[in-house]
């Protein structure tokens, strides 16, 4: 398949300058945080790494929240049934399925309760701000710019696949069966981001739509960065 070819079949064709400023982005991605390098260079200690998970597990249990709220405003059927595949992927179809519960066991492995996990009682309030503002924006938003805001998930592959060999690596005290989350992640995120891009290549043609579909996605790496800020600063040293 010719490159031509492939970009008319995910959607692309014509709007190559749109994705180029979308990948544009990857430096703002939180991958490039100061705690996430510590952390794939393995200097976290444990009461860092138990704090990272339990307030990470806010975002988690929140995204299928997002995404109802997209499917809830998608006029379109047929982006409708690919996107409620994330839902599933997180809730799971029975109890003991899905990334939340992937998460859970993640807490577990690392020396949390499920208990203190559920009851937030670690949540510091910058993050559960910016997580609350993601989902409004979802909620609030055009649908096509909350599906755009998800477009983070293009740099998430690389992110999952060092931080899964940092933790095999340094933290070698954590339960390797905990980190069944990243390895999901490492073959869901790739999908999602191409359905993702494909919907907004697909519906954001004019130069107005265009920014606005950046402005999402710059949203979007914004929470993602307060959220590291402030498990960082509570979390320091």
């Amino acid at each position: 398949m010719t490159t031509a070819t492939a970009a008319s079949a995910n959607g692309t064709a014509g709007n190559d300058d749109l994705v180029a400023e979308l990948r544009a982005h990857s430096p703002s991605y939180h991958s490039a945080h100061p705690f996430h390098l510590r952390m794939n260079e393995g200097t976290l200690n444990r009461d860092q790494i138990r704090g990272w998970v339990a307030n990470r597990f806010y975002y988690q249990e929140n995204i299928p929240r997002k995404d109802a709220a997209i499917l809830a405003n998608c006029p379109d059927l047929t982006v409708r049934r690919r996107w409620i595949r994330r839902i599933v992927d997180h809730d799971g179809t029975a109890s003991g399925e899905g990334g939340i519960e992937a998460w859970l066991c993640l807490g577990e492995a690392c020396g949390l309760s499920r208990e203190e996990i559920l009851d937030h009682r670690h949540l510091v309030p910058g993050v559960r701000f910016a997580v609350d503002a993601y989902v409004t924006f979802a909620r609030t938003r055009p649908w096509v710019e909350a599906v755009a805001s998800s477009l983070t998930e293009l740099f998430a592959p690389d992110l999952m696949a060092e931080r899964l060999a940092a933790f095999e690596r340094c933290y070698t005290w954590i339960d390797p069966e905990g980190l069944a989350y990243f390895r999901a992640r490492l073959e869901q995120a790739p999908r999602d981001s191409e359905h993702a891009l494909e919907v907004v290549t697909e519906h954001c043609r004019t130069a107005e739509d265009k920014a606005r579909a950046v402005e999402a996605l710059s949203f979007k790496c914004d929470v993602l960065w307060s959220m590291m800020d402030a498990i960082d600063q509570a979390h320091a040293g």
